[in-house]
């Protein structure tokens, strides 16, 4: 018989709480995502932009994910939801992008090796 010792009853129960609080975690992040959006945009345009024609898809595997993970499926639902919201937010990734790179490019932040070399 292996005996275990209390340090690793200890290690296995915060490994246990560590893993549920990240689920846990993750699935807030989508809810509260969705309930922001609707309260930024309002209810009537955040469902129109979820049920555009072509939009459906990727809304099904959206808001199918989430059902998944209130089903007790976390790993399957977290990865259909995060491919739903790829899919749902793929135009707006390069606009995101754009912007990360001019804020990128502030003088005042910004180290140049012409700038240092002076």
């Amino acid at each position: 018989m292996i005996t275990i010792t209390v340090f690793q009853k200890i290690g296995v129960g915060l490994s246990g709480f560590g893993m549920f609080f990240v689920l846990f975690e993750i699935l807030l992040y989508f809810i509260l995502f969705l309930s922001g959006l609707a309260f930024i945009i309002g209810l009537r345009r955040t469902a129109h932009f979820f049920f555009q024609r072509q939009k459906l898809r990727s809304s099904a595997f959206f808001l199918g994910g989430v059902a998944l993970v209130l089903l007790r499926w976390p790993l399957i639902g977290m990865l259909v939801e995060t491919y739903g919201f790829v899919l749902l937010f793929k135009s707006f990734f390069p606009m995101a992008f754009g912007f990360l790179a001019t804020a990128l490019n502030i003088p005042f932040l910004t180290f140049t090796i012409s700038s240092s070399m002076v």
